[in-house]
């Protein structure tokens, strides 16, 4: 929008919204809000850091492998194809023999199971009716349908939707489901490729640098406010957004107002929305598809961050915790930062290095919230972490941080498709972004609780108020495509899409569908 000639008032409720100040815990130390990770198909964020003039080996981390932890000890190890000496093969084929051995405790039979869903993954997007009729069911009934194993699905699938949508496969929609599973898992072999920021935190790497472009290159153009929440949205006398309410917690919660407003671009999660809406009464009368958006629910995460007294080697530096009943129900991971960043000084806050510092980050957490911090730490260092790597048994916390985000994630739900906001409203000058914002005539490859969805969605309301002669420019942001399907996809949806429409007309469908 900036470089539209637009001038634009970004409002947050972080403080910094820039990335300029990083967050720091009460110790001096940096925190980031859970752990993020960039997959292999991020094409745009890609381009955008080279837009920045950053080097993708200095913002970026090299792949690197996960590791599965259980009760029971190390379940699966997830490799890294990019860069290796084993040949790339078609989908699934390289992901089954090149991960053969990568399965500790999972049987090939149970494993042989999963070929059951390959052909519903065909089938879910081959029109809007299907895949509404897939986002109806829970994944856990497709599963069911499509003869999964129990054991593939408690030990293998289960734990990887913990932490990859952030709930069990009963919660969720079999269609999201899938499109993930697809997109980081069977659309190639490498789409399971993952790496990490590399230093300090992405707001410091990727959008600070964003921030100070947009600055030198546009003066005055951008005006950004932290610590600010919108409260309530103003339509004008031709049912146009013509105001933004909201408090300013810098000036004690005051309440201000812009006015005279051309276009607005709501980047609110399910929490925000429902905040918005219920003071936005007339909004509610003319868009009711955000009104029902904001009847959709979140996602609880619980982040925290440990600084041990001794460095403790680990197989991989990125872990996945599963099937813990300390867990009460969330999907855990621990991420290794001091393997995954050289600066060990910057994340001591530029003190003396002394061990190891961990990311720990919990999803699905509503039943460990309550807990106290003292034993948020104490369930890791004493139980989680020796469990799966038994070198923390001789480690001590030297300091630590929790933070809790209550409802913060989107939640693919079972149904929610038809409820989740589009990205243009019912009002010509207003339209959402964010990752589980429908997408329309301008869908993505991209999936699920993805950055690079997020970042996609939010250069589309830029082009959707392009396309509507909202905002002047001379030409839409160029939004990159993910990889092409490969062949023998195109041929398995060609073959299914002829099936059906000999058999569809007869009535007979999949069992799995009704």
């Amino acid at each position: 929008l900036v470089e539209s000639g637009c001038r634009v008032t970004l409002l947050d409720t972080i403080p910094d919204p820039t990335g300029a100040t990083p967050f720091l815990t009460p110790t001096g130390k940096p925190f980031e809000a859970g752990t993020r990770g960039f997959w292999k198909d991020y094409p745009n964020i890609e381009n955008l850091v080279a837009e920045l003039g950053l080097r993708e080996e200095d913002v970026f981390t090299e792949f690197t492998p996960s590791s599965f932890f259980s009760p029971d000890g190390l379940e699966a190890t997830a490799p890294v194809f990019s860069g290796t000496d084993f040949p790339e093969l078609p989908s699934p084929l390289g992901q089954i023999f090149a991960t053969f051995d990568n399965f500790k405790r999972l049987p090939l039979a149970d494993r042989a199971s999963m070929s059951g869903l390959l052909v519903a993954m065909l089938d879910f997007t081959s029109d809007s009716e299907t895949f509404e009729a897939y986002d109806r069911m829970t994944a856990h009934e497709l599963f069911i349908r499509c003869q999964l194993s129990p054991r593939l699905v408690e030990d293998f699938i289960r734990p990887t939707l913990l932490v990859g949508l952030f709930k069990p496969p009963e919660e969720l929609s079999a269609a999201v489901t899938m499109e993930l599973l697809y997109y980081y898992a069977l659309a190639h072999q490498t789409s399971f490729d993952v790496r990490w920021i590399k230093s300090r935190s992405i707001s410091e790497s990727i959008i600070a640098p964003l921030s100070q472009q947009l600055s030198r290159q546009y003066p005055g153009a951008l005006t950004v406010r932290g610590s600010c929440r919108v409260s309530q949205l103003g339509l004008g006398e031709t049912d146009l957004i013509a105001s933004v309410k909201y408090q300013d917690f810098n000036n004690g919660g005051k309440e201000e107002e812009l006015n005279d407003i051309d276009a607005c671009v709501l980047a609110l999660g399910s929490k925000g929305m429902k905040g918005v809406m219920s003071a936005s009464g007339p909004l509610a009368r003319v868009a009711p598809e955000l009104a029902k958006a904001s009847s959709l629910g979140g996602i609880d995460v619980l982040a925290c961050r440990i600084w041990l007294d001794t460095y403790v080697p680990t197989d991989t530096p990125a872990n996945v915790l599963s099937r813990y009943p300390s867990l009460r129900g969330a999907g855990g991971t621990f991420f290794m930062l001091d393997q995954l960043q050289p600066d060990s000084a910057a994340l001591w806050g530029g003190g003396t290095p002394q061990g190891s510092v961990l990311a720990c980050d919990f999803y699905n957490a509503g039943a460990l919230l309550p807990m106290t911090d003292q034993d948020i730490i104490e369930l890791l260092i004493k139980e989680l972490l020796p469990s799966a790597v038994p070198g923390f048994k001789a480690a001590k916390p030297v300091d630590s941080f929790v933070a809790r985000y209550p409802g913060a994630v989107s939640w693919f739900s079972p149904g929610s498709l038809a409820s989740r906001p589009p990205l243009q409203t019912s009002v010509p000058n207003l339209v959402c972004a964010g990752d589980w914002v429908r997408l329309g005539k301008r869908e993505h490859g991209a999936k699920g609780l993805c950055q690079e969805r997020a970042y996609v969605s939010g250069l589309q309301a830029a082009n959707t108020l392009t396309e509507n002669g909202i905002v002047n420019s001379v030409g839409e942001h160029p939004v990159i495509p993910i990889r092409d399907d490969e062949p023998q996809v195109i041929a398995g949806r060609a073959v299914n899409k002829f099936v059906k429409s000999v058999f569809n007309p007869l009535g007979l469908k999949p069992d799995w569908l009704r």
